[in-house]
């Protein structure tokens, strides 16, 4: 499912936790748990993945990461404001010292002219500070934007710990 550099980078993230002595979680709606999959396809993984969130649905991202209502009503799922509380509600609620959290739409429906298919929003939070990336991947097919989004959050959060 997951190709060689892949699962390199990914051993590569699990080492610098361990090193840190860090644990990690996530909070996936687009993605649907594959950057959980992902994490937990590396032997030893279980020495740092603490809990992970798939929160697909709105009531969902509510309910489970304490994502406002309003922020949702306003600026809908797939915006920096939501992947940015639900970044911030995974790690309070979990407990673990980082998280990354992704939303967007994979296609082939959902897209409209202001967040068209392939556009994700990811956000991480570590040591009280919560970063923002927006990707516009363009429409590749359901399963490549998929697959765009864990290779990105996985990159985003080495970068965050290097």
């Amino acid at each position: 499912m997951f190709n060689s550099a892949l699962i390199d980078e990914t051993t590569e993230l699990l080492n610098i936790c361990k090193r840190l002595n860090i644990t990690l979680t996530t909070a996936e709606s687009c993605t649907g748990g594959m950057i959980s999959a992902l994490l937990t396809e590396i032997p030893g993984s279980s020495a740092v993945i603490h809990k992970s969130y798939v929160t697909y649905a709105n009531s969902a991202k509510h309910a489970i990461l304490g994502v406002a209502s309003d922020i949702l009503k306003d600026k809908g799922a797939v915006s920096e404001e939501v992947v940015r509380a639900m970044a911030e509600g995974a790690v309070m609620i979990s407990g673990a010292h980082i998280s990354v959290a992704v939303s967007g739409i994979a296609g082939p429906d959902g897209g409209t002219t202001d967040k068209p298919v392939g556009t994700v929003h990811f956000a991480t939070h570590y040591k009280s500070e919560t970063t923002h990336d927006c990707q516009h991947f363009g429409d590749l097919g359901r399963h490549e934007v998929r697959m765009a989004t864990v290779e990105h959050a996985i990159n985003m959060l080495v970068n965050r710990l290097n």
